[in-house]
């Protein structure tokens, strides 16, 4: 038989010791040491040597794992493995060296104060992420429910909604769900005012008139800071079509611009990573500024030029070049496994190497024509853009 594990994660509430199974208890009374926030460890009573959770939290981790061996009981709040910490710690062991006991999650004592349904409502955890991360989800009729830093955020929150256009939406601040000092308050964002302490959520019911970001790929191009060099609305929808975005996958945007495909790729999904390569720092401010803005601040900007600057790279499942096509790149990525191209030209010089890889690898030639109407005096005409040769493989 295998040995038992030596860690044991806790989830404890609010409510402290009364909330635990019969499990939790016993590992309590059979650790050696107890770590958690101080917090945490306030709530409990135990003969174990106690450690506070130190900051960093990755610092934590480093102590825990010298402790590798010695029976532990690691304390988290509510549900350790949806925003909590238990993803983290767990990642550093193997699966027999641990085992948990999931408490009463926040969000599962928040839906139950409110009467929302929990699976039609929106769970995330803002600890140490930053709040336009909410931007893809705010539309009216919406509702989140956010795990939030500390009573400081609350007011963060409040601004952050009011200067997106929501600032309408109601919103309930709970503290301390599920204990004594559990405290409900009902507002708006535009009223919400007041101190609050750790811990702490917030539920919010969207409303207002901010902009919405539409679900489907071609975002307007008012909502990206550019210096003129983007891939445009149109050919962007075209483009992120052919790229077919799949939950997991890693995308190149080489020749990244303001960096709208990278960004749009990673709206399609939560699972989906990218890459942006861009050789000019001043666009690498505008596309980190776009990513931010846009809630995808998980968007990896590097700047170089290709295909230098992709060599130390992850393997993508996908590429798109935008810009700084040459022969050289070509053969490059053409020499990558099981990945899909996709790579848009501009100019003849650029066209003429498009053709020659269908010519080579076969794929699919496309060549786009977008015309816009504009005024011509008392009437309006057709403004002829740039066609776009796109040569897509396999």
């Amino acid at each position: 038989m295998s040995e038992a594990p030596w860690l044991t994660i806790i989830g404890l509430g609010e409510d402290g010791p009364d909330g635990l199974c019969a499990a939790s208890r016993s590992a309590l009374d059979t650790a050696e040491i107890v770590m958690g926030p101080e917090r945490h460890l306030s709530l409990i009573q135990t003969s174990a040597r106690t450690i506070p959770w130190p900051v960093p939290f990755s610092k934590g981790v480093e102590d825990l794992l010298e402790l590798r061996g010695t029976p532990c009981v690691v304390l988290t709040s509510g549900d350790p493995f949806w925003f909590g910490a238990g993803t983290t710690i767990t990642g550093h062991l193997d699966r027999n060296e641990w085992h948990a006991y999931p408490g009463r999650s926040t969000f599962s004592l928040a839906a139950n104060r409110l009467g929302w349904p929990l699976d039609r409502t929106i769970c995330t955890g803002l600890h140490t992420a930053p709040l336009t991360r909410l931007r893809p989800h705010l539309s009216p009729g919406v509702r989140l429910i956010v795990l939030l830093r500390d009573g400081g955020a609350v007011t963060e929150l409040s601004s952050y909604l009011r200067d997106t256009g929501f600032g309408a939406s109601a919103v309930t601040v709970m503290e301390a769900l599920g204990g004594p000092r559990e405290r409900m308050t009902h507002t708006t964002a535009d009223a919400l005012s007041g101190d609050f302490a750790h811990p702490v959520c917030a539920a919010i019911e969207v409303a207002g008139n901010g902009p919405v970001l539409p679900r489907a790929s071609g975002l307007p191009d008012t909502l990206f800071e550019s210096d003129g060099v983007m891939t445009k609305r149109h050919i962007r929808a075209l483009t992120l079509s052919t790229l077919a975005p799949r939950p997991g996958e890693h995308l190149w945007d080489i020749g990244g611009g303001s960096g709208t495909i990278g960004i749009e790729w990673l709206l399609c999904d939560p699972t989906l990573a990218a890459s942006v390569v861009e050789p000019r720092a001043d666009r690498i401010a505008l596309i980190n500024a776009n990513a931010r803005a846009l809630g995808v601040d998980r968007l990896h900007v590097v700047e170089g030029s290709a295909p230098a600057a992709l060599k130390d790279l992850p393997k993508p499942d996908a590429v798109f070049i935008g810009g700084g096509l040459s022969s050289d790149l070509l053969t490059f990525i053409e020499g990558l496994n099981d990945v899909r191209i996709v790579a848009n030209a501009v100019t003849l010089e650029s066209e003429a190497l498009l053709a020659d890889a269908h010519a080579r690898r076969g794929g699919e030639l496309h060549r786009f024509e977008v015309a816009q109407a504009q005024p011509m005096g008392r009437k309006h005409g057709w403004t002829q853009a740039y066609p776009i040769t796109q040569w897509s493989f396999p």
